[in-house]
């Protein structure tokens, strides 16, 4: 059959894998300590650290979406996450939005970059679409650098964190951790449930056969596209919130090597796991602030543990106890 075909697939044809009936009980188990560890995290440690690691365990997560799931490796997914948290930042000090009407507008901007980055990067496969998309984040990145809101090398700082929904001050980091912990939470639970709806059921069918998915109906390039969006703006919404949590949007949340960050926040914790991206990503942050003092060479401890990482877990952390456990995490 003819790629042009829509979804659904042709009259007749099944649904290449059987749609999720409900979270098994063990992922229940996992979500519900995970979320009562959190709970309690910043009363140990600082809460702004904390709160580091949620947004870029949600910027992994978003990203493992479009690897672990769609089969698609972007080497631009910095361009969603610093563009949302310009804008974000921008609405924040110069429209004098609230919290969440900033974070909002960082997203969208994020899923109408992704859109026009997508349905352009989508007609190419394999390294010429990891390309495609690093070359577009790096114009993103030149604009930021260029264009007269964004402060240039400086940033945009001293972004407020204002009243959330006009009240509770997040001026308090208790305050604002537990609103960072709502946003994260609740977007990893989102990509949970993306993941096991029969849209990612085909998804995951058009990452290890797409042939097959195209010869029973669907539409290939619309589930990319989708998929690709859906990366984008969860990516996006990390990036604001980030802005919110630091008061600033820097040229460091646009540049490749952040991008290059968070492919290997996935790999290390164990791409196309639900769980294995935010370990990576807590992993690498830690790794970050406490091995500081190393100055420069912070980055080569982190390649050698990398590379020791991947020898030792070739599925990630996550997809090795989860080979051990026989269970999807």
């Amino acid at each position: 059959m003819s790629s042009e075909k829509t979804d659904p697939p042709a009259a007749g044809a099944a649904p290449i894998l059987p749609p999720s009936t409900g979270m098994p009980t063990l992922h229940k188990a996992i979500f519900l300590v995970l979320l009562l560890f959190l709970a309690g995290l910043p009363f140990m440690v600082y809460p702004v650290f904390a709160m580091k690691v949620m947004c870029f365990a949600l910027f992994a997560a978003a990203f493992n979406l479009l690897l672990g799931f769609g089969g698609l490796l972007s080497f631009g997914h910095a361009a969603y996450f610093g563009g949302a948290s310009y804008i974000a930042a921008h609405a924040a000090k110069e429209w004098g939005f609230t919290p969440e009407l900033s974070v909002l507008c960082g997203t969208a901007a994020a899923a109408v970059l992704g859109l026009i980055i997508g349905a352009l990067s989508i007609r190419r496969q394999g390294i010429y679409f990891a390309m495609v998309t690093l070359a577009f984040a790096q114009m993103v990145y030149f604009f930021a650098l260029q264009a007269p809101f964004t402060g240039g090398e400086d940033g945009i700082q001293s972004v407020p964190r204002g009243d959330l929904f006009g009240l509770i001050p997040l001026e308090n980091n208790i305050a604002l951790y537990f609103f960072v912990l709502a946003v994260t939470f609740g977007g990893i639970l989102f990509l949970y449930r993306i993941v096991h709806s029969p849209f990612g059921q085909v998804l995951k069918a058009i990452r290890e056969n797409e042939p097959r998915a195209i010869s029973l109906g669907y539409n290939v390039n619309r589930y990319k596209l989708l998929v690709f969006v859906l990366s984008a703006t969860f990516a996006g919404l990390a990036g604001a919130t980030k802005s919110q949590v630091f008061q600033l949007a820097s040229l460091t949340d646009a540049h490749w090597m952040m991008s290059g960050e968070v492919v290997l926040m996935t790999l290390l914790g164990g791409m196309g796991t639900i769980f294995g991206p935010p370990v990576g990503a807590a992993l690498i942050v830690t790794m970050q602030n406490y091995l500081a003092t190393f100055g420069a060479w912070v980055t080569v401890i982190q390649g050698v543990i990398f590379v020791i990482g991947v020898l030792l877990f070739r599925e990630g952390i996550v997809g090795v106890i989860s080979r051990w456990l026989k269970r999807p995490l």
